[in-house]
């Protein structure tokens, strides 16, 4: 495939597969018709030769070339399910549109420092296992590792004390940065302002800029009730203290905080001791 990908790399080599996927031709026509010296033609040609994309056989005195379809198709395949994969509903380059959308929105607006101030943004989750269960998920830092960060995010520092006035640490990177050479994706500081076990979370956190200032201090409230099904969430998430530098920030919000949510409920889910208890 890198063959075939650097022989038609070249406009000179593209032009004689134009001309060859008409019918096969004679070294001699096909240097008139793409307007090139034979000898630069031959060169090419065999370069398209090794490269399994035509064939030749000598006829007389001359040497006549044809294209061979099935690297080509092969080639085609390749692109077209690399194109329907990014083009997946739902996937990675539709969160990535979105959010570029977003941004541009989020760009305009931000003229002078609090431009977002009051923004909210409201979630409602009906998650699976017990109010006790998800608050493990929402306090002890091991189990909110797993699920406090968007997709293709990772957790990379967390420090949560689940205390009122307890400490908050939040940084993250992306998911294949397995070695922590690339650059730190957020990182966040905050403190615990409510704590009222299977029931009420309240916390302050404040994404930092990268020159370590605060972006803004996001206000999140979290009210956890029994359900039916086991553990009706919703949280509230209110901004206040907004830099003009915080629209980045704040265009991701709805997308990233809800994909967050979204890991929880599948984690709290697949969990055999949540099924259990439900």
């Amino acid at each position: 495939m890198d063959a075939i990908l650097t022989a038609l790399a070249d406009p000179a080599r593209l032009r004689l597969v134009e001309l060859l996927a008409e019918r096969p031709r004679p070294v001699g026509v096909l240097a008139q018709l793409a307007g090139a010296r034979q000898p630069q033609t031959t060169k090419h040609l065999q370069n398209l030769e090794r490269a399994g994309l035509v064939t030749s056989q000598r006829s007389g005195q001359r040497r006549v070339y044809a294209l061979r379809a099935g690297p080509l198709r092969e080639l085609a395949a390749t692109l077209t399910r690399l194109a329907d994969t990014a083009d997946q509903a739902g996937g990675s380059r539709e969160t990535y549109d979105r959010y570029g959308l977003n941004l541009q929105t989020e760009r305009l607006a931000a003229r002078e420092p609090g431009w977002a101030d009051g923004r909210s943004f409201t979630f409602h989750r009906s998650l699976a296992g017990s109010p006790e269960e998800v608050w493990r998920h929402l306090t002890e830092a091991g189990l909110l590792a797993r699920w406090w960060t968007p997709e293709d995010l990772r957790v990379s520092e967390l420090v949560f004390e689940a205390r009122q006035g307890g400490r908050i640490v939040h940084e993250y990177r992306d998911a294949e940065d397995a070695d922590g050479s690339d650059l730190v994706v957020g990182r966040a500081r905050g403190v615990v302002d409510d704590v009222r076990p299977g029931e009420h979370l309240a916390y302050r956190l404040s994404p930092e800029l990268p020159d370590g200032t605060p972006a803004f201090t996001a206000h999140l409230d979290l009210a956890l009730r029994p359900a039916a099904a086991g553990t009706d969430l919703d949280v509230r998430f209110r901004i206040t203290d907004s830099a003009v530098e915080s629209a980045d920030f704040v265009a991701g919000i709805e997308i990233g905080f809800g994909q967050s949510l979204d890991k929880l409920a599948a984690i709290l889910t697949d969990l055999p001791t949540t099924r259990s208890t439900t």
